[in-house]
């Protein structure tokens, strides 16, 4: 599969494989598939509960643990140095790993830091407890997400190491233009969750032609139009066909009119870390 260089030189699949909403069995059957039909790089969340069952479906893959990139994320109720570096063990056991590939704070500015002295303390806690993993080695990435260009300032105003990644939520119809200008400028691979959409899309007479033109369906357009981009997408199916199908978009030619279309089909809203419920 195709990689792209984080700024610390390690290697991160183009394409990964999402696993939020998935649970139990559901979890461990999809991941097993995944793995199975040639994906390399897996995110998951201490939030999306199912650490445990993604742990699994690695245990029993015939593909060594060490050619699987493999993410986690520190979730919002995790408050300081301490209890970050805690939450992590949880996450390895529960993942059954010695070390994961990424490791990224969740959301940037949770619910109950919005009053003094707010998200920037606890943030530059969090991130110091992250760059302790990473330097002990448990994590061989560390990153973002969520991330707004302000919440970036704030963080690099005592980070020692600059995140290497921001996963925010990168569409079609949803390009984020000054967060990624800001993480290009300081070399911040962008990963994109719900690189399809919200279904907007797939009701889309100019989008489903591109896709009847090329052969490909329209989900495929999607995420070969995140690629395009330079994003990592990370779809996510609980069904085989569609599971191996986004998969196979590399070969996928689009046009410099075919992107255009695309970056502004819908009108995809963007979530505010702000003002989130959590």
């Amino acid at each position: 599969m195709k990689t792209y260089k984080l700024s610390n030189s390690v290697e991160i699949p183009a394409i990964g494989f999402g696993t939020w909403k998935l649970e139990g069995d559901m979890a461990v059957n999809a991941v097993s598939y995944a793995l199975e039909v040639g994906y390399r790089h897996i995110d998951t969340a201490q939030y999306y509960g199912n650490e445990h069952e993604v742990g699994q479906a690695i245990k029993k893959s015939t593909v060594p643990r060490e050619d699987i990139f493999l993410t986690t994320k520190v979730w919002n109720d995790k408050v300081g140095y301490e209890d970050t570096l805690a939450s992590f063990e949880e996450s390895l056991e529960k993942l059954g790993t010695d070390y994961v590939d990424l490791l990224l704070i969740h959301w940037p500015n949770p619910k109950p830091y919005r009053e003094e002295p707010g998200y920037k303390a606890r943030n530059a806690e969090v991130w110091r407890a992250l760059e302790a993993i990473y330097e002990k080695g448990q994590a061989k990435a560390i990153g973002v997400s969520n991330f707004l260009p302000y919440h970036l300032d704030a963080l690099l105003e005592s980070a020692k190491v600059i995140p290497m990644v921001n996963q925010i939520k990168l569409t079609p119809g949803l390009t984020q233009d000054d967060i990624v200008k800001y993480c290009k400028k300081h070399n911040i691979l962008l990963e994109g969750y719900s690189p399809l959409g919200s279904g907007e899309i797939f009701d889309n007479e100019e989008v489903q032609a591109i896709a009847d033109r090329l052969g490909y369906s329209v989900a495929q357009i999607a995420l070969a139009w995140s690629l395009k981009h330079g994003f990592v997408p990370l779809p996510r199916s609980k069904t085989p066909e569609n599971i191996k199908a986004n998969l196979d978009v590399f070969d996928i030619q689009l046009t410099d009119r075919d992107v255009e279309l695309l970056d502004t089909v819908a009108d995809v809203e963007a979530p505010d870390p702000d003002s989130k419920p959590f």
